[in-house]
């Protein structure tokens, strides 16, 4: 893992190449006013409105960047930029970065995680009582005003008292437990380090290798997990046959995690009893996957990640990170360049 002494001298060019709201932007300018942050094209456009989407960098702004701050570095990007010592990732995920690249030029790479956490798990709880409460039938029932009662009652099912596996434990896995013990579930978790202090709202944890024994326990399983080479395909057909019939599952993690034909076959064999969906392998969906038209299935589209509160929790992050590197100390979400989190 990379540390923070990545260099003695003081952050002096920071470059923005995403959306940036011009409040965040100011605060940043005023807080730090011995650092240059950079919006590429410039902070408004000719009529001195504020641009939503900045230009790709030049060259130029690219050589004198200290620290980059966006979605993604290109590798030619990353070329260009020779003084770079910190990149920061607008998403929790980093897939999209050249871990090989960051390792051999010594730059650390810190990510948004937590930042989304709240409005996430508050998706996960929406999907689980969508799902249990057979909300995509009755509104699809609604929209042909058809009166569906007896069908929905021999469906529908409650959270309280059934057991809840959270598979990834970090920042959303916890806000989601946090919030499940609102229901009076039981919240199971898995993760590589099952003898570390148990999270708040755990009731019990397990380690990868364990994985059949708690998917065998679980009525709800969360799949929370980064898109990494130890993670894909990490629920497959195995996880699946392993897990009780009725189970529902949820991913807010990244879609190649879960096997999708596996999944896609549990799902039209009864074994799953119902599937949230924000994130999907690949994406966008294809039109012509079938789970588009499966009534115990939700598509959310990769959304659970919106808040209106981004910039407050994100700017933050941001700040703190910049008042670390430039005293020499260990920014926050310092991302394990071997492990891809």
């Amino acid at each position: 893992m990379m540390t923070a002494g990545n260099g003695e001298r003081p952050l002096r060019s920071v470059l923005l190449t995403l959306s940036v709201p011009e409040p965040a932007l100011k605060t940043l300018r005023t807080e730090f006013p011995d650092v240059l942050f950079v919006v590429p094209g410039g902070d408004t456009d000719n009529e001195g409105r504020y641009r939503e989407a900045p230009k790709p960098p030049t060259a130029d702004e690219l050589q004198v960047a200290d620290a980059v701050i966006g979605w993604n570095i290109d590798t030619e990007s990353l070329a260009h930029a020779t003084q770079l010592r910190w990149v920061h990732a607008a998403s929790a995920g980093v897939e999209q970065f050249d871990a090989e690249a960051f390792r051999g030029r010594n730059i650390m790479l810190t990510n948004s995680r937590g930042v989304s956490a709240p409005n996430m798990a508050e998706h996960v709880i929406g999907m689980m009582i969508a799902l249990a409460r057979r909300f995509p039938s009755l509104v699809q029932a609604q929209a042909k005003r058809e009166w569906r009662d007896d069908q929905t009652h021999r469906e529908v099912r409650e959270l309280q008292g059934q057991t809840a596996l959270i598979v990834g434990t970090g920042e959303i896995g916890r806000a989601i437990a946090q919030r499940l013990a609102a229901f009076a579930m039981r919240v199971h978790g898995v993760r590589r380090r099952p003898e570390a202090e148990l999270p708040a709202g755990f009731d019990a944890m397990f380690g990868t290798d364990a994985l059949p024994e708690a998917l065998a326990g679980a009525d709800h399983v969360i799949v929370t997990l980064p898109d990494t080479p130890d993670t894909r395909g990490f629920v497959g057909a195995s996880a699946f046959a392993a897990m009780r019939d009725g189970t529902m599952i949820y991913n807010v993690g990244r879609g190649p995690v879960i096997d999708s034909a596996a999944m896609i076959a549990a799902l039209e064999s009864g074994r799953l009893g119902g599937a949230g969906l924000d994130v999907t392998d690949p994406e966008p969906l294809p039109v012509e996957s079938p789970l588009w038209t499966m009534d115990n299935v939700l598509i959310t589209a990769h959304t659970s990640g919106a808040t209106p509160r981004h910039w407050e929790r994100l700017g933050a992050l941001i700040a703190d990170n910049i008042r670390l590197i430039q005293r020499g100390e260990r920014p926050r979400n310092l991302v394990d360049l071997e492990a891809g989190y």
